[in-house]
């Protein structure tokens, strides 16, 4: 039995004092492959050099995340695409919306995400898409595209929103928040298919509980498949094979 974490920020500051002890635990504890998305071009120097740590288990994604599209967002933007060509990718992500912290760049948000989600389709790359309060707005502007596969990343919605999600083809990442007391993701994943989900931490963020409040790692990704297997009424054994290879399917790792 192994885990992957797709989604887990471990180049961040966060994890400046004991980045290689986090990984060496993690691939320790089970955790076989992580998936690394960059945030912006300040990040991705600090990303490529967490992955050389061990590019066994740690792979790069590539984009600019919605809360880091501003004004000279076009030149980030072209920066990232330039920084693309030059080096093999697993997908383009962290990508997506936000009105949750700042509603000023909506307009540029979008034009940004379906920028680069043409960067994915041209390079047969999945996207890794942030929704935070922008889950129907993604979910219709990524139904246009034809030929895109990705992962609708730290969902929180309801049954009908995953259920367009599936319909896509898409998958729906699983983290923390489905062991929080009051979020509401516990009576939502029983409806969401197995086939369907992969796991992520988004370290050093959303703590499983009861770790809440504390900096997340790979680790804790268990608790999430824990917590999965019951509500789905099956072995953690069926949720980390399953999720798992979807996962390998879906980065190609």
């Amino acid at each position: 039995m192994y885990f992957i974490d797709t989604h887990a920020h471990l180049f961040l500051e966060e994890f400046d004092t004991d980045r290689k002890d986090v990984i060496e635990r993690s691939i320790h504890q089970g955790i076989k492959k992580m998936i690394l998305p960059n945030v912006d071009y300040k990040t991705l120097n600090p990303m490529l050099d967490t992955v050389d740590i061990n590019q066994d288990a740690l792979f790069p994604a590539i984009g600019v995340h919605p809360c880091s599209i501003k004004e000279g967002y076009k030149e980030e933007l072209k920066l990232i695409k330039e920084a693309l060509n030059k080096r093999k990718y697993k997908a383009i992500g962290e990508i997506g919306l936000d009105l949750y912290w700042d509603k000023t760049f909506y307009t540029q948000q979008i034009e940004a995400l379906e920028e680069q989600i043409n960067w994915a389709i041209d390079l047969n790359l999945p996207v890794i898409l942030h929704c935070r309060e922008t889950l129907d707005q993604t979910i219709k502007l990524v139904q246009k595209y034809k030929n895109l596969k990705g992962v609708f990343h730290a969902f929180t919605g309801n049954e009908n929103q995953a259920k367009q999600i599936v319909d896509m083809g898409f998958y729906i990442g699983i983290g923390g928040v489905v062991t929080f007391k009051n979020s509401g993701l516990d009576k939502v994943a029983p409806f969401i298919p197995l086939q369907n989900v992969i796991l992520e931490t988004d370290s050093p963020y959303l703590t499983p509980t009861p770790f809440r409040g504390k900096r997340n790692e790979p680790i804790y990704l268990k608790l999430v498949a824990e917590k999965l297997a019951t509500l789905h009424n099956v072995h953690i054994e069926e949720v980390t094979t399953i999720t798992s290879k979807n996962a390998e399917k879906l980065f190609d790792i």
